[in-house]
């Protein structure tokens, strides 16, 4: 397993973290993004979309759980699965042709549906430091 830290010391960190990540990104990956309330998750998505070649604006789909961008340099699928309540509601939105499909997915509150993640995944971990300061945050990436 491949491990990977960054730091992000300012908002404009996270997102070209995210940017940079996506910009190396290949369809078919999948990205499970990990963190509480407030660590910057839709920041991230934000520098994903734009390291993607997406230009409308990246929200966090946490009523729809699905947003699809088509104009980038491939589908990107961003998944929030906070209000998720059950594997069968994944299967309506069409969660298993679109993660076996050729974007690149990208799942917020994934440990949510641990049980039906890919078996191999890129797995991102954005936590505060607060002793670091109030914008300070660690960004892991693993390879699962």
């Amino acid at each position: 397993m491949e491990k990977e830290f960054k730091e992000s010391f300012k908002t404009e960190d996270t997102f070209n973290i995210g940017k940079n990540i996506a910009s190396n990104a290949k369809p078919g990956e999948v990205y499970c993004l990990y963190g509480d309330l407030g660590t910057g998750k839709t920041v991230f998505s934000q520098g994903f979309g734009a390291g993607l070649g997406i230009d409308e604006p990246i929200s966090s789909p946490t009523f729809t759980i699905l947003k699809e961008y088509h104009e980038g340099s491939m589908p990107f699928y961003h998944f929030d699965v906070y209000r998720i309540g059950s594997d069968d509601e994944m299967d309506e939105i069409g969660y298993y042709d679109i993660v076996d499909g050729d974007g690149v997915c990208l799942i917020e509150w994934a440990e949510l549906i641990k049980d039906i993640l890919p078996q191999h995944y890129n797995k991102v971990t954005i936590e505060k430091v607060p002793e670091k300061g109030f914008d300070y945050r660690t960004i892991t990436i693993e390879r699962i």
